[in-house]
């Protein structure tokens, strides 16, 4: 429990110190308009957000709060299959792996999933260590169904886990007579009932989220060939070995690999095969897409309890021990690239990396509130506009610019993202400048600095009077520059949009 703790408050720093990625700041617009449902995901995050307070801080807080009790539940399921030594050691891989430096501090869809899913695994053991048919085990099977439901309003793929768990009851003969009692079936109903609102959000909603996952994980790729499905896999576990670490890598799937070997444990067997599972799935969705690192992560839950009793038993020991410490070494560098923007000083490109577009938006916020101040005095022969909005083209930069701007007296109206140029995202369900907006009114259009004229201004010329080009702003931090933006003045709205050939609300009298 110490080592939980300690990892912890060192999460509480971090998560204090490092600013909002563009992820985060997307999901904290999220919680500002709590919904049972989102383009991109299911609401958990959303709703977890919304617990803190507008602070870097406070939105985290619930992500850092959700891997606590997910330490715990791998705690009490590993102390349950092989005591308190097994214990200690889930808790030391739990805080000593990569994973553990970005997931179980960053506010995204995973801190939800981690926890309701260690919860899923706790719950489901303890119902199977039960007699069969108990009061024990019923109540065990309601916690785990309550757990999944939670777990699949966090990411859809966690209904992977429930799928195994079933597999694993019909595969294996001990487990077969769970089928006879009424608690996997009270699993699933009120599982069903937890994700109720959110199949209601969908079938509202033209089934947007499960379209989007779908397209996302599984539509046609952008290249086709063995050679990019072989390059896909070797990124797919390529990220697991460094999301996890080189050594513990190896010691997991050797610790999965002997537990469904073994004919004893029929519990042990079915977290295997929940393992093996989640991660057969993303070997398949990777002959299709690019699956990111963190998504199989989830297999890694049942896999470090394995391994825990395995080094209860000696084994591994050794091997486990510099595991430990490489994640140590991995975490440590993890964090510092965090903290001072290591990557861009090594060559990689701050618009590759998500760490370094994190920073910098203070100034450019600073630059929007000018531009919109300049946008209230109009020129000479120009009506005052009744409203001044601000927008940027992509989804990720309307975030960072509304968390930027909430403090700069000029959020009161929201950002907009125009996504002239991006894909689909929840911008696209709120209302929008043309829905909102009023004839005469003015946009502040944030676009990255080019040489050429950007494009969305060229679509967009034709619905204002004019456009005026502001000056260029830089985001820079720790002595870098990460980024060059620019607010653009588009006065007077004629009405009309790309698209639509009238404005959706009547014009200003």
């Amino acid at each position: 429990m110490q080592v939980l703790a300690a990892g912890t408050i060192l999460r509480l720093v971090m998560a204090a110190l490092v600013p909002l990625t563009n992820d985060e700041a997307y999901y904290w617009e999220w919680s500002r308009r709590l919904a049972a449902g989102y383009f991109d995901h299911p609401p958990a995050v959303a709703w977890l957000v919304a617990l803190g307070t507008n602070s870097t801080l406070g939105v985290r807080l619930g992500a850092v709060a959700a891997s606590f009790f997910a330490g715990i539940a791998l705690l009490r399921t590993a102390r349950r299959l092989g005591g308190d030594d097994a214990a200690l050691w889930a808790s030391l891989m739990f805080a000593c792996t990569p994973l553990a430096a970005a997931g179980y501090v960053l506010a995204t869809p995973d801190a939800p999933l981690f926890c309701a899913l260690a919860w899923t695994v706790h719950a489901v053991v303890e119902a199977l260590e039960a007699s069969a048919g108990s009061r024990g085990a019923l109540r065990w099977w309601i916690v785990a169904g309550v757990a999944i439901g939670v777990a699949m309003l966090s990411k859809y793929t966690a209904v992977l886990v429930p799928a195994a768990i079933a597999l694993s009851c019909g595969l294996y003969a001990p487990l077969r007579a769970r089928f006879r009692e009424p608690g996997p079936y009270v699993a699933v109903l009120i599982a069903s009932l937890v994700l109720a609102p959110n199949l209601w959000w969908n079938a509202t909603h033209e089934w947007t989220s499960f379209a989007f996952q779908l397209g996302h994980g599984l539509g046609e790729p952008k290249k086709t060939g063995f050679a990019a499905m072989f390059n896909r896999e070797l990124n797919l576990f390529g990220g697991q070995a460094g999301l996890t670490s080189p050594i513990l890598f190896i010691l997991l799937v050797g610790a999965v690999a002997r537990a469904l070997r073994q004919r004893g444990d029929a519990v042990l067997r079915l977290l295997a095969t929940a393992s093996v599972f989640i991660i057969l799935f993303f070997v398949w969705s990777a002959t299709r897409k690019n699956v990111e690192a963190n998504w199989p992560a989830s297999a890694w839950l049942p896999a470090i309890i394995l391994l825990s009793v395995e080094a209860s038993h000696g084994r591994q020991v050794a091997w486990l021990r510099r595991g430990l410490w490489l994640g140590v070494a991995l975490v440590a560098l993890v964090y510092a690239d965090a903290a001072l923007l290591l990557a861009p000083r090594f060559g990689l490109r701050p618009g590759r990396d998500p760490v370094s577009q994190a920073y910098g938006w203070d100034a450019v916020a600073a630059g929007v509130a000018e531009a919109v101040r300049s946008a209230q005095v109009p020129a000479r022969g120009e009506p005052l506009p009744r409203h001044v909005w601000v927008a940027a083209d992509r989804y990720q930069d309307a975030a960072q610019l509304g968390w930027a701007l909430r403090n700069a007296g000029t959020d009161t109206l929201g950002v907009f993202s125009t996504n002239l140029g991006g894909r689909p995202n929840q911008y696209d369900l709120w209302l929008g400048f043309r829905q909102r907006a009023m004839r005469g009114d003015v946009l502040v259009l944030v676009l990255d600095e080019s040489t050429d004229e950007p494009a969305p201004i060229v679509t967009l010329a034709p619905y204002f009077s004019r456009i005026d080009e502001g000056p260029p702003v830089a985001r820079t931090a720790h002595g870098l520059l990460l980024g060059r933006q620019r607010a653009w003045l588009l006065r007077d709205w004629r009405g009309g949009w790309p698209g639509h050939s009238t404005p959706s609300i009547p014009e200003s009298r």
